[in-house]
């Protein structure tokens, strides 16, 4: 990881785009500050694609992408994605499985749920899980006391076990039915609504997250940032972001936006 400063003018120049994570990304403990969004106003209005690409629900999703100054939310870790058609101004949704496989899933991962409480105290079923279509979040840091990372572990090797892929966040632990990740539904998004064929133009974008389960990301973007709490996990990368903020969460965002801007 190298500091953001040592990303090129002439590059950031280029940059058509920012896909971005959400807890600790840019929001800071939970909060989205109002530098945090204005910066994300800032892009929007410059024309900028902006993607936010989180693990949260589907109820979420919704609303953001109503609501927020983005092109599309993928969420759920890249079950779905949803995005505001410009010319209609109506919700328009895309699932990776039909409504019929997302029950039956759903209907599973209840037991699994069960199981993780059971054996590992002090961790919790998510709040936002009624609000979810395609995944399990267990809860082990916002709000719960914080877990150990040894029972964090613990939970990844359940959901495992139990036939899941599971990935570890700022303050969750998400298992899913399927081989996915946020990269797929990101470059599916750009295929068939922008019309951008990602892998052609990967170079022109950046992506900014902070966590184990931003790895895919961080990986296919040539110019990839973690804001500086992605050094709390640093040994749990499977692929570090290309460069990394001086701040940390909300001001690391505002800190990569003023350095795109600094050169337009």
């Amino acid at each position: 990881m190298r500091p953001l400063t040592s990303f090129p003018a002439s590059v950031r120049a280029r940059v058509r785009g920012v896909l971005f994570d959400l807890d600790d990304t840019l929001t800071t403990g939970g909060r989205l500050t109002s530098d945090a969004y204005l910066a994300l106003e800032r892009l929007h209005d410059a024309d900028l694609i902006t993607v936010l690409v989180t693990g949260r629900p589907a109820g979420w999703c919704d609303h953001i992408a109503r609501m927020w100054p983005v092109q599309a939310v993928v969420g759920e870790g890249g079950s779905l994605c949803f995005w505001r058609d410009p010319h209609t101004n109506r919700m328009r949704q895309m699932f990776l499985d039909p409504a019929d496989v997302r029950r039956a899933n759903r209907a599973a991962l209840v037991d699994i749920a069960n199981r993780i409480i059971a054996e590992v105290p002090g961790c919790a079923i998510s709040s936002d899980q009624p609000y979810r279509e395609c995944d399990l979040a267990i809860d082990w840091a916002e709000d719960v006391a914080r877990l150990p990372m040894e029972k964090v572990d613990r939970i990844l090797a359940i959901m495992r076990e139990s036939g899941l892929t599971a990935m570890a966040s700022a303050g969750h632990v998400n298992g899913w039915f399927g081989d996915y990740d946020k990269l797929g539904m990101t470059r599916r998004f750009f295929q068939e609504v922008l019309g951008i064929d990602l892998d052609a133009q990967r170079e022109f974008f950046v992506y900014l997250g902070d966590s184990p389960n931003d790895c895919p990301m961080f990986r296919y973007f040539p110019h990839s940032i973690g804001v500086a709490n992605v050094m709390d996990v640093k040994d749990r990368l499977v692929s570090p972001p290309t460069y990394i903020t001086a701040r940390r969460s909300g001001d690391g965002f505002c800190e990569a936006v003023g350095a795109l801007f600094a050169v337009r």
